[in-house]
């Protein structure tokens, strides 16, 4: 004889198992088969697509860094390290409190439009300083040379790659403050330039971590 009780308890019951099965097979068998397949068909971007130098793991080559010299005694902002080759801004041009300096806790963009008065000085400073600091003895840049990815941050704020036209924007300056030949970082640039994935999606890029641990090892040879 079914009572209310026993029909709810049978309910429950029921209800019970369910969560039991549906816990283990995507919580525990899914999630391991899933694993097991990709460290077995792509173990490197299964780990994180790390990139070694020396032997150490030094990054990402899916996550952007800063090249910025030590902060100085009441120094809040850090000035970028001339001597390498410098990413997209990284923290929506300085303003940006939901990711900062390629902080990984979260990401995002500044969300302003592109008439907003504040973004407009932003990139105006940007590409000031862009210019400021690419130009060297023997070599101005001009306000025509600067791309916009020089100039602004992606939409996730931890983009890798700039675009080879901001990349042999620095040729100069990078050369002269490592004491290189000009033709060579230029050569270096050209090896790290990445084509259109499968020839069509998205843009040419350079990788900029790979691209400094490339310059590293020229210096040293050098």
């Amino acid at each position: 004889m079914n009572t209310p009780m026993t029909n709810t308890a049978r309910l429950l019951g029921a209800g019970l198992r369910a969560l039991l099965v549906l816990t283990v097979v995507t919580g525990i068998v899914y999630p391991l088969v899933v694993t097991g397949i990709a460290q077995g068909l792509f173990p490197g971007k299964a780990d994180g697509s790390e990139i070694k130098a020396d032997g150490k793991v030094v990054g990402s080559s899916l996550i952007g860094q800063s090249y910025n010299l030590p902060l100085k005694d009441g120094q809040e902002t850090p000035e970028p390290d001339l001597k390498w080759f410098q990413g997209r801004p990284a923290n929506g041009l300085g303003t940006n409190s939901v990711n900062t300096q390629y902080d990984l806790v979260l990401s995002g963009a500044t969300n302003r439009s592109a008439d907003n008065e504040e973004l407009i000085q932003w990139v105006r400073d940007a590409k000031a300083a862009v210019i400021e600091d690419n130009s060297v003895p023997g070599h101005t840049v001009k306000p025509s040379d600067v791309p916009a990815d020089a100039v602004t941050s992606s939409g996730s704020g931890l983009d890798p790659a700039i675009s080879p036209q901001y990349a042999d924007l620095q040729v100069h300056r990078v050369a002269a403050r490592n004491g290189l030949p000009v033709e060579k970082v230029r050569m270096l640039v050209d090896e790290h330039t990445e084509s259109r994935t499968l020839g069509f999606i998205g843009e040419p890029r350079v990788n900029v971590l790979e691209l400094n641990i490339a310059l590293k090892e020229l210096v040293a040879e050098r």
